[in-house]
């Protein structure tokens, strides 16, 4: 790794969001680890921002009978989170967090008033062929522990919801902020064309 790539990269980001995109089996949360770990970020899910929201009794009382959010309840505990404590200082690596239109503006303006604007948008591109490819693979590795979403039928119908993303995605273009990345390289290529894509626009900010 180009330590003063990296270096250059860090320094734009500051304590700024990157948000990835793309669909089942592309990678995006072994991508946001690796680069959590190189910028000193923290990873952030929807999962994550749930599951710090403790207080909050009716979310508890619909998660432990195994309901689905509903999406004005999910809103409301978004900005909360973006301001906690313990992420207060670092960049984010958030993992496809506000995937409706609904969320859309939420999530921005929440990361944006907690002193992490989102600075882009990666989307790992990978065609349906490829979401199966993986998805085969995957089932022969036995790599994702057991996984009751990990099934071709529910895989299908995230497949579907994935869909929904198109007019988030269409918003980060339109802002000039989102990167498209071949994602059907090896994951290791991946990264190393995601940092030089990161580094391209860090420099081109200067």
């Amino acid at each position: 790794m180009d330590t003063d790539k990296l270096q250059t990269i860090v320094s734009w980001l500051g304590t700024g969001s990157i948000n990835l995109f793309g669909p089942p089996f592309s990678g995006k949360d072994t991508q946001a680890k690796q680069l959590a770990e190189l910028f000193g970020g923290v990873v952030v899910s929807g999962g994550d921002i749930l599951r710090h929201a403790k207080d909050n009794t009716e979310l508890q009382r619909i998660m432990a009978a195994g309901d689905i959010i509903p999406p004005e309840l999910f809103l409301r505990i978004i900005p909360p989170f973006f301001a906690h404590n313990d992420i207060a200082h670092k960049p984010l690596l958030l993992s496809s967090v506000g995937r409706l239109i609904e969320e859309l503006p939420v999530v921005v303006d929440a990361a944006k008033n907690s002193g992490h604007p989102i600075k882009a948008v990666i989307l790992l591109d990978l065609p349906e062929s490829g979401v199966w490819q993986h998805f085969e693979i995957s089932q022969n590795l036995h790599d994702r522990g057991t996984r009751a979403d990990d099934t071709r039928e529910s895989l299908m119908k995230r497949l579907d919801e994935y869909a929904k993303t198109k007019p988030v995605l269409d918003y980060y273009a339109a802002e000039d902020l989102l990167i498209h990345i071949d994602d059907t390289k090896t994951p290791d290529v991946v990264s190393a064309e995601i940092i030089d894509a990161l580094y391209e626009r860090a420099t081109a900010m200067v």
